[in-house]
């Protein structure tokens, strides 16, 4: 079982070409020199920002004030960028990552998970169990019942389809590590599964 998933497809707003990535560097560079050019980063990113914020959040208001909060710190803190590699939003979404965490220990407000039955049919599929109707119910209580640490790999991953490069940037982990702590996880969904056919 490998957590590179051949058959998964990527979600495209995650992915950037090399050219892509350089015209950005230029935006970035731009706006470090005179924050008022932070602009079409701003328009660029807040609507994913403010989907990934509200996604786990329980209120659309409170989604707006943090992520008004994470770009906020994000202009404040431009200086301290530097390019990895990876689109400038993997960096944004760290920030949003510890700002919804903060969130959660501040306020012990309800964690939320958006998930449909194709990104849990994407977990059967990497652990190697064909999908089937009764899974559902049993994989969404696996997902719910995990740390969060480990709640947002599976969410990054097979939620949001984006690549290890970048769960591992916004989580802050090296790329092998994140691939670790995945195929891990999928063992124990593996596991729990096979044990509920026996």
């Amino acid at each position: 079982m490998q957590p590179e998933a051949a058959h998964m497809d990527y979600n495209p707003r995650y992915h950037h070409t090399a050219v892509q990535l350089q015209d950005e560097q230029l935006i970035i560079e731009a706006a470090k020199e005179n924050p008022e050019r932070f602009g079409p980063i701003y328009d660029k990113y807040y609507k994913q920002i403010f989907g990934y914020v509200y996604q786990r959040m329980e209120s659309k208001d409170a989604a707006f004030d943090l992520t008004s909060q994470v770009f906020l710190k994000a202009l404040t803190n431009l200086q301290k960028y530097e390019y990895k590699g990876v689109p400038f939003a993997s960096w944004l979404y760290r920030i949003a990552h510890s700002e919804v965490m903060q969130s959660f220990r501040d306020q012990k407000s309800q964690r939320t998970i958006n998930a449909d039955v194709g990104d849990l049919r994407h977990i059967c599929e990497e652990v190697e169990e064909a999908y089937r109707e009764e899974y559902q119910s049993i994989v969404m209580k696996i997902v719910r019942d995990l740390p969060e640490e480990e709640l947002q790999l599976i969410e990054m991953r097979f939620f949001e389809k984006r690549p290890f490069k970048e769960i591992a940037e916004i989580l802050n982990l090296t790329e092998t590590n994140a691939k670790v702590k995945m195929y891990r996880i999928l063992e124990r969904v593996k596991k729990t599964l096979v044990k509920r056919k026996e």
